[in-house]
């Protein structure tokens, strides 16, 4: 293993990092989606009036919070296919992170639904309003502001955690750095590079983040 620092290589190598980043953060954004849409729907079924289904919502939230998502990746690659259930190891990515981080925003949804004051129910009703306009004209706009930073921490953490798809085969950008290290014996370079380019997106995701925050309307407006 080489440990000294080559330009020449590096500059080299760039290229099919940065490739590798693209797939890094299609994952994540892909993730991202699936997350706070299931998410949402689980917060809502945590608050269900009816015991069963909001009884399998808490119990699906605590089982995916209390197991590892490398455990979970591993269980949807190679656990499912026994029952017929196959997917490309892109999109097994993309739904065990999905999935597990939905655990999370699912919590941090009801966190922001629960401080929205029982008043503006009150008041809906109170107009006639029907339940899904209520929620989503009157309770959610309130809601949202105040957990768009946690919901924003866990979009990071789930971009920092993409590298355990590597473990699948995904050629995120974890896997290229070990390929080519593996194929040229240089490792300094390429795990270098792939820390500074997850510090700049993290970076940058973050300042997007706080853009999100300062443009959405303020608590309780």
């Amino acid at each position: 293993m080489r440990l000294d620092w080559s330009w020449e290589f590096t500059v080299a190598i760039l290229p099919d990092l940065v490739r590798a980043l693209r797939l890094t953060v299609e994952a994540t954004l892909a993730g991202t989606v699936l997350a706070l849409t299931l998410g949402l729907l689980l917060a809502l079924c945590r608050r269900s009036p009816i015991g069963g289904i909001s009884a399998a919502a808490a119990w699906m939230i605590e089982f995916v919070r209390s197991t590892p998502l490398l455990i979970q990746i591993y269980f949807l690659f190679y656990v499912l296919p026994g029952y017929g259930l196959t997917m490309t190891p892109f999109l097994t990515g993309v739904l065990a992170l999905g999935v597990h981080y939905s655990a999370y925003t699912s919590e941090v949804y009801r966190a922001g639904i629960d401080s929205v004051p029982r008043g503006q129910w009150e008041a809906a009703r109170a107009l006639n309003l029907p339940p899904g306009r209520t929620f989503f004209r009157v309770i959610l706009p309130q809601a949202i502001p105040p957990v768009v930073p946690a919901l924003g921490n866990y979009i990071v953490a789930m971009f920092k955690d993409t590298p355990l798809l590597s473990t699948i085969t995904v050629l995120e950008l974890l896997y290229t750095a070990k390929d080519l290290g593996a194929q040229t014996f240089r490792y300094v370079e390429p795990f270098t590079l792939v820390g500074a380019l997850f510090l700049v997106v993290s970076l940058a995701a973050a300042a997007g983040i706080r853009m999100v925050e300062r443009r959405l309307p303020a608590y309780g407006t």
